[in-house]
């Protein structure tokens, strides 16, 4: 029995949006699902789909918060 986590910022897809939607949580289960099916022979009823969203203040990179990263990375930028 496969279990898959899938871990996603809490930042949504859509300019406004706080988390991903319920339709996009469809698909990531479905093609997750599909993917083990196909991969390692899985039957879909027997893999199990955990979608984890991450609030931005609970991750970050290069030594720094995610949200104070990217404000460095577009000053440099700009």
């Amino acid at each position: 029995m496969p279990i898959v986590t899938i871990q996603v910022t809490r930042e949504g897809t859509m300019a406004g949006a706080a988390s991903l939607t319920a339709e996009e949580k469809a698909v990531l289960i479905k093609g997750s699902s599909e993917l083990l099916r196909d991969v390692l022979g899985k039957p879909l009823e027997s893999t199990f789909v955990v979608i984890e969203e991450v609030d931005t203040d609970n991750w970050g990179w290069g030594g720094l918060p995610a949200l104070e990263f990217r404000r460095r990375r577009a000053a440099q930028a700009g």
